[in-house]
């Protein structure tokens, strides 16, 4: 309990430095809601009209000003309003949220089911055929942008064969699946090769040769020993992937028109949508501080080292 009180101490000045580095960036961006706004409806109003918007969304203010009474009102629960739909900032960012935690689950999901036994294969397999099979198709899947695989996903899967739809209409499976496979294809990729090398490095160890000179079984020292050590690292990169993807997923969403919250950010930077664009930031940050505590807490139970490290740090 005292060691997750410290890390959430650590981490809690990290969590404002974000929040004012990212108030500060889309102050200086060129342009604000009311010119954006103005500019996307085509009207033609007056000096005096965008001063009067801009004092009734308190804009006029300095920008330390401005800062303190948006950190104020979040810390007292109230997010704002948006300055272009005019609903609560709260409501609008958790109606959207569904949508992207089942995106990121069914991505998940797929990516653990692709990169985990292909890299354990990879690693069984080295340097003979199958290996160089999927060692091949990774450092394609890798070098592929997440638009361009989108693209190719949306003409082939979409167009040509009329598997899915091109544009998500609502939050069902055949909405999700290209979405899902145009990240999974990325992620596995990068992933397999990093299950690869721990479990080589693992196989590698003198506990493995020691278990074939007494004939264990290699299926046995596989599953039961070296997959157990190779937890860590997997772990990690799972969790590191949920934070990717709950915070990452804008420009996936953004082309499939997946109505979670990574398409309302886009929307809203394009929009100088001041408040919206802070609720996706203080999610993302939020997101990551807790998948990096949470990973050192799973470091602790799996690696009695790291546990006894810590106590003694302590």
């Amino acid at each position: 309990m005292k060691y997750i009180i410290k890390r959430i101490l650590q981490l809690i000045p990290l969590l404002f430095a974000i929040t004012f580095l990212s108030f500060a960036m889309m102050r200086l961006a060129g342009s604000d809601v009311v010119e954006q706004k103005m500019l996307n409806t085509g009207q033609v109003v007056t000096e005096t009209q965008l001063q009067a918007a801009k004092i009734e969304l308190g804009l006029d203010k300095p920008f330390l000003t401005q800062y303190g009474v948006w950190l104020s009102n979040m810390l007292h629960g109230d997010m704002g309003v948006s300055y272009v739909s005019g609903k609560e900032v709260f409501s609008t960012f958790t109606s959207k949220l569904p949508a992207t935690l089942f995106l990121t689950f069914t991505s998940i999901v797929l990516t653990v089911i692709i990169s985990i036994p292909l890299g354990i294969i990879a690693a069984v397999q080295k340097n003979k055929i199958l290996d160089y099979i999927i060692r091949f198709l990774s450092f394609i899947g890798n070098s592929l942008p997440n638009f361009f695989v989108a693209l190719v996903l949306m003409y082939v899967l979409g167009i040509k064969l009329g598997a899915f739809p091109i544009i998500s209409r609502e939050m069902s499976w055949e909405s999700v699946a290209m979405p899902t496979l145009t990240l999974a294809i990325a992620m596995s990729a990068k992933y397999l090769r990093q299950v690869r090398a721990t479990v080589l490095e693992e196989l590698n160890k003198g506990y493995v040769m020691g278990a074939k000179a007494r004939g264990i079984k290699f299926s046995v020292v596989l599953w039961k020993s070296v997959l157990r050590e190779s937890l860590v690292t997997i772990i990690t990169l799972l969790a590191l992937s949920i934070g990717s993807l709950l915070g990452g997923t804008a420009i996936v969403e953004s082309i499939f028109m997946w109505d979670g919250v990574g398409k309302l950010a886009v929307d809203a930077i394009n929009m100088r949508d001041y408040p919206i664009i802070q609720a996706y930031v203080m999610w993302m940050a939020i997101i990551y501080v807790l998948v990096n505590l949470i990973t050192d807490l799973l470091y602790r139970v799996l690696d009695p080292r790291i546990r006894l490290e810590g106590c003694s740090n302590d």
